[in-house]
């Protein structure tokens, strides 16, 4: 059983009763061993986390505590964590208290999952890279998953979201790329999409045991509509899952999902009626990125959905099926119970039975 120790740096601010139920739970959900302790100033940091197997640290404003940020303090794993949003930041930040839990699971998966090795794509950026996972005891010709994450293009959601998955994966004797890439925020949209397209072709040439004819590529929410813009462009797939997937961004603009989330990332259409309802006018950029008006997109899709996420995603996934089967792809659709991140947590029978077909279509 794993040990982590869960450090709040001084002036957290944040209810210290709160942050120990959270950190308690993941503890309890996991199945590790943990305790939570307050640093009184950053050399009380410095030591708690020496003294430690490994560590989440919430470092808080002070400045001598955020001086700390990457130094290697001793334990194998230390997984940073800021509550607020962090211009820039390389570590997790910005998800508020449920942060502190997404650094619980990071540092879980670290130590006991960690990746064979991370790998450099484009210019070499802080944002391009993918860890690579490869499965114990496996011969050569390895199958493949590729997984993308999402987040709705924000640079606080990382590559942290699909540790998991690379996990149970693994287990079934699969490899697995976990992609990470500019975001749009931050970058432009243009640099997100040569991101992905560059990202998944360095597959090739990363480990000369894989299996480049058995590819899966899976994308969750945003990272869904990401993989199937990219097999539409070309990028060769023997199965695209969509994971709760952005799969119409016409109408994820229209509902003004996520607080206007897809014209943050991509700008408005230039349709001169948006944003009323009614025939659509699709401009380059949504024209080339949404799923839906990309169809047919040309590979086997897995068109995965939880009939307890938000009713747009589910109205996302049936009329993308559909639309997709009737233009001539080859088309399953899985809809199971279950919410936007069941479809992405190993316990779940929604995952169970996605890992399933997911096998199924590469071994």
């Amino acid at each position: 059983m794993s040990e982590i120790l869960v450090v709040a740096g001084p002036g957290v601010p944040a209810d210290a009763a709160l942050l120990e139920e959270i950190a308690t739970r993941e503890f309890a959900v996991w199945d590790v061993r943990g305790a939570v302790a307050h640093a009184r100033d950053a050399a009380h940091l410095r030591a708690l986390v020496r003294g430690s197997g490994a560590a989440v640290v919430v470092p808080g404003p002070s400045p001598e505590a955020r001086a700390l940020i990457g130094q290697p303090l001793g334990p194998e794993v230390v997984a940073w964590v800021d509550l607020e949003r962090v211009e820039g930041a390389g570590h997790l930040h910005g998800r508020g208290l449920w942060g502190l839990a997404w650094g619980v699971r990071h540092a879980v998966h670290r130590l006991r999952h960690p990746p064979t090795r991370r790998i450099s794509y484009g210019d070499g950026s802080a944002e391009q890279w993918a860890d690579l996972y490869l499965p114990s005891g496996r011969a050569g010709g390895t199958p493949v998953v590729a997984l993308v994450h999402g987040g709705y293009w924000r640079s606080i959601w990382a590559a942290d979201l699909m540790e998991a998955l690379c996990a149970d994966l693994t287990a079934r004797g699969l490899a697995v790329w976990n992609l990470e890439y500019r975001r749009p925020d931050r970058h432009g949209w243009a640099a997100t999409v040569a991101d992905v397209a560059a990202g998944l072709a360095a597959i090739e040439g990363a480990d000369p045991g894989l299996d480049l004819d058995r590819v899966a590529l899976a994308g969750h929410s945003a990272g869904a509509q990401l993989v199937l813009r990219a097999v539409a462009d070309g990028a060769r797939a023997r199965l695209a899952v969509s994971l709760a997937g952005v799969l119409d961004l016409v109408q994820a603009d229209r509902r003004w999902l996520s607080a206007g989330a897809t014209a943050t990332a991509l700008g408005h259409p230039s349709d001169p009626a948006h944003p009323s309802a009614g025939a659509v006018a699709l401009d380059e950029t949504y024209g080339a990125a949404s799923p839906l008006h990309r169809v047919p997109v040309g590979a086997p899709q897995l068109i995965v959905q939880g009939t307890g996420d938000e009713l747009d995603f589910v109205d996302f996934g049936r009329r993308y099926a559909r639309a997709a089967r009737e233009a001539g792809d080859d088309v399953t659709y899985l809809e199971m119970p279950g919410d936007h991140f069941d479809v992405i947590l190993p316990t779940t029978p929604i995952w169970q039975a996605t890992a399933q077909a997911i096998t199924e279509a590469l071994v």
